[in-house]
């Protein structure tokens, strides 16, 4: 038993940290190799290279907040979240695979953009995609691993609902 929680605390560590990696590997080529505002089209004008400093949260959202409530709400309140996240999902035996998935790609995603505003007072958003009315904010790896996190519970929770229906109405 000991065992297979030692394997269980290894793995979400994992992918928690190669999260963080690639977001902050990402955000140095983009900081040494991109200017700011610098257009990039990699496909076209489908998606496209830009670099810019993000002094807020989503959507630069608190970006006009005063220094000391920007840290408390963009640094202190968010970092203190994700760790109580990161410790129910080694904690808990409750949580699906997937689920676990999904929280640990979040947690990974989130201290990397909390890394960021902690070292440099913004985050680095580089990457823009632009397909015909679709038009995504500039975002960074982290905000990638958030949206492929909540994706995998979403995927989850519907697919546990269907089975649950479906066991129900047998």
């Amino acid at each position: 038993m000991k065992f297979k929680r030692i394997i269980k605390i290894f793995l979400i560590s994992s992918i928690v940290l190669i999260n963080i990696s690639c977001d902050q590997i990402s955000k140095d080529v983009a900081r040494r190799k991109i200017n700011t505002h610098e257009i990039i089209n990699v496909v076209k004008d489908n998606f496209i290279l830009t670099k810019v400093e993000n002094t807020g949260a989503a959507l630069s959202l608190g970006e006009n907040l005063n220094p000391t409530l920007k840290i408390v709400f963009l640094q202190i309140f968010p970092l203190i979240a994700l760790l109580f996240l990161f410790r129910m999902i080694i904690i808990k035996n409750n949580f699906s695979k997937m689920t676990i998935l999904g929280f640990s790609f979040i947690v990974g995603g989130g201290i990397g953009n909390i890394y960021d505003r902690f070292l440099y007072g913004s985050v680095t958003d580089f990457m823009y995609i632009k397909l015909g009315f679709f038009n995504t904010a500039v975002f960074n790896m982290a905000d990638v691993s958030v949206v492929i996190g909540t994706i995998f519970i979403f995927l989850n929770m519907v697919t546990t609902s269907k089975e649950n229906n479906l066991k129900t109405s047998l």
